[in-house]
């Protein structure tokens, strides 16, 4: 069995996956680990997944993270999380953080090992709005003049959830699914800026436009200038996907090669339906952040 590849464009980021992953996963899996780790995104249109067939595509790329957020997880099914603008009984049913979230990040770093990879696949898709950006944080690395990596080769900054709940609080008039459950309390982590991949010993960036609260060493003013230098030039068009969700799409994506954030919709008009999957890094590549 042959996966079929078409290249999202000539850059190497993102690639689209013609094939029936509700029947042939097992079958393609160690092709599907490769073709993400060549291409960091995958884009699989047209799918019919049950949410066992959805742990079962997620666990080609590895072992499903199972530690979720109790409050959006989807019962008997260890592994899913919901994501919703939807509301039943006055209560959301998925995470949702407010109809304009705009983040830069990678799924995680507020813990002290990343997500390996991310799955998302969309049951109910807005008519506008909603698209999710990536950005190709391994291109954006090399991108850098020499002397801009020589300076951040050995730095790291420190990601704290409750810095990305106060600003998503703050961005979005009190609604943020990181300032409260059981994620609340996690103590702030220490991740270096260039990520060498445990893998395919690329580097790329690892930032984020509200879970970072500062560079060690560096000033908060001095911090805020550096990380906003970085993720404008990482977030610049030629590093960026922007994935206009269909009904059935499976986005995935490699997180220790790329940033995402989520684009404004607005919940009164369009409704939103995802199911999210994640891949834990392997006990032995937690060393390879530096």
């Amino acid at each position: 069995m042959s996966l079929s590849l078409r290249p999202l464009d000539d850059s190497g980021f993102g690639a689209v996956v013609d094939c029936n992953l509700a029947t042939e996963a097992e079958g393609l899996a160690p092709q599907l680990a490769r073709a993400l780790h060549q291409h960091r995104l995958l884009v699989v249109p047209r799918q019919h997944l049950t949410h066992a067939d959805l742990l079962t595509v997620a666990s080609c790329f590895g072992t499903v993270d199972t530690s979720i957020d109790r409050r959006y997880a989807v019962g008997g099914f260890p592994g899913l999380t919901v994501i919703s603008n939807i509301v039943e009984d006055g209560e959301y049913v998925g995470i949702y953080d407010g109809d304009d979230e705009e983040e830069w990040h990678a799924d995680n770093s507020f813990k002290p090992q990343l997500t390996a990879v991310t799955l998302l696949y969309s049951v109910i898709t807005p008519e506008e709005g909603g698209e999710t950006r990536f950005a190709d944080a391994t291109r954006a690395y090399t991108g850098l003049p020499p002397a801009a990596r020589q300076r951040i080769e050995k730095m790291r900054a420190v990601h704290s959830i409750q810095q990305l709940g106060a600003l998503q609080s703050q961005a979005s008039g009190g609604q943020s699914s990181a300032a409260a459950g059981s994620l609340a309390g996690q103590p702030e982590v220490e991740h270096p800026l260039v990520l060498t991949h445990p893998v395919t010993g690329a580097r790329s960036l690892l930032l984020g436009s509200m879970v970072i609260r500062c560079v060690t060493g560096l000033s908060d003013q001095d911090s805020r200038a550096l990380i906003d230098d970085l993720l404008e030039h990482t977030t610049r068009a030629p590093y960026l996907y922007s994935h206009r969700w269909s009904q059935g799409d499976l986005v995935v994506w490699d997180n220790l090669a790329t940033l995402h954030t989520a684009s404004p919709c607005d919940s009164s008009r369009h409704p939103r339906l995802l199911y999210r999957a994640a891949v834990r890094q392997h006990a032995a590549s937690r060393g390879s952040e530096g």
